[in-house]
């Protein structure tokens, strides 16, 4: 079917050219007012179109990359539909017509398959909305806060300033992580301490420094407990929550106020460490 469609013949081209050709030999006003008029006609509906278009559009609230790449296609769709309607008027056989625009269309498409892949997945991330600027996220394999959504390349700003463009088919096709679309977080963190030191008496200390900081949130309740008995240590995991813009001021405070508190109460972090016994040599 693809062949048929794309398939120009010697004949094809002779008969399309003989009747051009007629057309301009009789050409006089007449048709040159029509032609005109039909031009003019086309420009006004599509003008009149495109307006309607970005009304909707703005009362939709789509992303501004995606309302400008749709008002671009459709312009060129409008303006393909104009030529066609011209040159149906002059006499040029729409099947040839419809020939040619295939294998330009053809040829096109497998020289920027790659693109079109990205494109396709910069509208898939733009409708669906996963996640916008100012987001810190997680995709196409790398993290960072979204600085603009593009709709071939999202560009992600890493937490060491470096901006990476990241392919939209390549976030599309992959899972993404959004950390900033809820409001709150949970900051999860586990403290070894050593079998001498009493439970209660840990995890009241570990309480304590949580209860002391303004970050922290009381609802959901802060969890504190027993997670693990390990070779050296007892191990505890903590589970505190906090607004999303908290969570990293927070995640690094615990880890240093739980080491100073634990030091002030004498409880003791077991580390990895290799006792060496010396066997004298028997006389």
């Amino acid at each position: 079917m693809l062949t048929n469609l794309t398939t120009l013949t010697p004949e094809d081209a002779e008969e399309t050219l003989q009747t051009v050709t007629g057309f301009f030999s009789d050409l006089n006003l007449q048709k040159i007012l029509t032609i005109v008029l039909l031009f003019v006609g086309c420009m006004v509906v599509m003008k009149v179109i495109l307006k309607v278009t970005d009304r909707a559009f703005l009362r939709l609230e789509l992303e501004k990359s995606l309302h400008t790449f749709i008002h671009a296609a459709l312009r060129v769709i409008l303006w393909l539909i104009t030529l066609c309607i011209v040159l149906d008027y002059v006499g040029v056989p729409m099947t040839s017509l419809v020939a040619v625009l295939g294998v330009i269309g053809l040829a096109v498409s497998l020289a920027i398959q790659g693109t079109l892949s990205n494109l396709a997945g910069g509208i898939q991330v733009l409708v669906s909305k996963p996640f916008k600027a100012g987001d810190y996220v997680e995709a196409g394999g790398v993290s960072g806060t979204v600085k603009e959504v593009g709709l071939a390349y999202t560009k992600l700003t890493t937490i060491d300033n470096k901006v990476i463009s990241v392919p939209n088919g390549q976030i599309s096709s992959e899972k993404i992580i959004n950390y900033t679309t809820a409001q709150q977080r949970r900051v999860d963190l586990k403290f070894d301490a050593s079998y001498d030191d009493d439970t209660d008496t840990v995890i009241s200390v570990i309480q304590s420094v949580i209860g002391a900081h303004p970050k922290a949130l009381f609802t959901p309740q802060p969890f504190v407990r027993v997670s693990a008995y390990k070779d050296s240590s007892i191990e505890y995991a903590l589970r505190v929550w906090c607004a999303t813009e908290d969570y990293w001021d927070l995640y690094y405070d615990l880890l240093e106020q739980v080491k100073k508190a634990f030091d002030r109460a004498g409880i003791e972090i077991p580390y990895g460490h290799l006792n060496v016994h010396l066997i004298g040599e028997k006389k």
